[in-house]
């Protein structure tokens, strides 16, 4: 019995081998969840046009937008697990789950980690009319006028609302919601002066901070950003504890051949130490990360449990 088992494992490692041997024998397909043209779909063909040419395959970028990332993160879970179909994941992978009532996939049960590319910050924004000039002096003005102010993201559940809801949560204060259908047009009325404030993503913000049309308090990683070097973290600046990352990883279905993952994973972070890659995603306000499978995957386990208490307590509730 015990041999006939060795003899079986033997060869279930054997294919193992095999199948990194061979793959990959035909093009991949990268899922993005996104329309064309915005940060993650930027990121997935930067890295998808590098790992085409180390792979000698094809890597095709196949956006797959609707509900709230659900639809095609629910094709890549409902894929064959062969490791060709991929799935250029972010932040709603992890909240998803505990945001609405139904979902088609479970994180843990049907996706295996294959490392998180990269993240970018949000930065915490005012109007230039508001008398805030730093964290500490916007949370005692919050304070003092309880539900006066507003603040606008991309829509319930979306990166910016929970960012900043986390920060009235941790910060001890209030302010009103104001959900728009993308963070565009959210950023555009916080410069036309008919929102006070939001969390907004740096690559949308960088450039009305710089002219002026937007006052930045903090950032909120964990580190300050090289591209404002002297602003604060939101921890530093009077949040202790506090973190919110928009992060842009990479997800295959679960039962991918650990060869392959590992296969992968090694290409990506290949790519990730290119002078051209590091350049490209600096511009767009995004720092590469190339983390291992098992380190993402404490990450994305860590991020879950986070926002999915956050949504709990905060009533926070998918439109």
């Amino acid at each position: 019995m015990i041999c006939r088992f060795m003899v079986g494992l033997s060869a279930v490692f054997a294919a193992s081998i095999a199948c990194a041997a061979e793959y990959p024998a035909k093009p991949l397909r990268l899922v993005v969840p996104y329309s064309a043209g915005g940060s993650t779909d930027t990121v997935a063909r930067l890295i998808g046009a590098r790992l085409s040419e180390r792979l000698g395959q094809q890597v095709v970028v196949d956006n797959r937008t609707g509900a709230g990332t659900l639809i095609g993160t629910g094709i890549v879970a409902q894929a064959v697990p062969d490791g060709y179909t991929l799935l250029m994941a972010t932040p709603p992978l992890a909240v998803n789950p505990a945001l609405h009532a139904k979902v088609s996939y479970d994180l843990e049960r049907d996706f295996v980690a294959i490392t998180n590319v990269a993240a970018s910050s949000n930065l915490l924004v005012v109007h230039p009319s508001l008398p805030a000039k730093s964290a500490k002096e916007l949370i005692a003005l919050l304070k003092a006028n309880p539900g006066k102010f507003n603040y606008g993201s991309s829509g319930v559940g979306g990166a910016g609302h929970l960012a900043m809801a986390l920060f009235t949560s941790m910060a001890g204060v209030d302010a009103v919601h104001v959900p728009y259908k993308g963070g565009a047009p959210a950023v555009a009325d916080l410069v036309g002066g008919r929102l006070n404030l939001m969390m907004a993503n740096l690559t949308t913000a960088q450039p009305h901070i710089r002219a002026g049309r937007l006052r930045a308090l903090g950032v909120g990683t964990k580190k300050r950003t090289p591209l404002f070097p002297e602003m604060p973290t939101l921890a530093e600046a009077g949040v202790p504890g506090y973190e919110a990352n928009n992060w842009n990883g990479m997800v295959a279905p679960r039962g991918t051949p650990r060869a392959v993952i590992e296969r992968l994973y090694r290409e990506v972070a290949a790519v990730l130490k290119e002078p051209l890659t590091t350049e490209r995603l600096a511009a767009g306000g995004l720092e590469p990360i190339g983390d291992t499978p098992a380190e993402f995957a404490r990450y994305l386990k860590a991020e879950a449990g986070k926002w999915g208490r956050l949504v709990k307590t905060a009533g926070i509730k998918a439109e």
